[in-house]
């Protein structure tokens, strides 16, 4: 294997520091060359050196779910390198190679394929939603069902195309009949997303549900509350909005839906197509 150039190995290993400031160095379970051990083991930064975004608080009396753990400062990813920050498209997949078949929770024993996210790497906008359902199941991809229906209508009517977005799940794998995610499942899954999160570097994300913004934001609040503003979340602008499942169910709840992706296309600076273009 050629040896790293200064600027590429200086980068690795503040990603390397930055993985396991947030904890996720259970997850590496794949076979590490010896050239990967020597650059983890060579990264030795005082943690003073690192920036901290602070996540803002709820304002709300909503009792916090005590099963999800309490939010801990959250360190800023490093940057990397043009050469690295290019290759999102890499960097997906060996997220996907470290999931791998994954058992790390009971989820696995019920599935028929693992959903891992679909979309341009390079993406602007990204969506993150609670789980696969039946459909998605099957086809290994997320949101291709009805809901997945509704969820290209959204993304048409902000003048963008499914492809040009990135879409995941809180959890990879199905829970039985569709309900939600216990939180040992949602903890277990979750950092897996936010490492996809810190490769793609969208500028916004919109969270789906209450689910997707529990974890995302690490906190329990009513949608009331958290829809409507801006939220930081690892660096990137978040959105909070309803599930397109729960619009099928509500449709009179679109329009709402609909002021708030507006909200995303205004950090993103887009325009609505107009009729002529639709």
């Amino acid at each position: 294997m050629p040896s790293l150039d200064p600027a590429t190995r200086q980068a690795l290993e503040a990603r390397l520091r930055f993985y396991r400031e947030l904890g996720l160095t259970d997850f590496y379970r794949r076979p590490v060359a010896a050239s990967e051990a020597a650059v983890a083991d060579s990264a030795g930064v005082s943690a003073a050196a690192e920036t901290i975004i602070e996540e803002p608080q709820a304002q709300s009396s909503f009792e916090e779910n005590p099963s999800i753990p309490p939010r801990k400062p959250i360190f800023a990813p490093p940057p990397v390198s043009d050469v690295l920050e290019q290759d999102r498209a890499a960097g997906l997949r060996a997220i996907q190679d470290d999931i791998g078949d994954c058992t790390r929770c009971a989820l696995h024993k019920g599935r028929n394929k693992l959903v891992f996210g679909d979309g341009d790497p390079n993406a602007r906008l990204m969506f993150v939603g609670e789980g696969p359902g039946a459909d998605e199941d099957a086809q290994g991809l997320p949101f291709v069902g009805r809901a997945g229906q509704l969820l290209n209508n959204m993304i048409g009517a902000m003048g963008l195309k499914r492809e040009q977005v990135y879409i995941a799940n809180v959890v990879k794998c199905r829970p039985p009949q569709n309900r939600t995610p216990e939180p040992e499942e949602a903890n277990t899954c979750s950092p897996f997303l936010f490492r996809q999160i810190d490769v793609i570097r969208p500028e916004v994300i919109v969270a789906l549900g209450a689910t997707a913004a529990t974890y995302l934001l690490g906190q329990r609040q009513p949608l009331a509350g958290l829809r409507g503003r801006v939220h930081s979340f690892r660096g990137t602008k978040l959105i909070v909005t309803y599930h397109p499942a729960f619009l099928l169910r509500d449709p009179r709840q679109k329009k709402e839906a609909w002021a708030d992706l507006q909200i995303a296309m205004r950090e993103l600076g887009l325009k609505a197509p107009s009729k002529s273009e639709t």
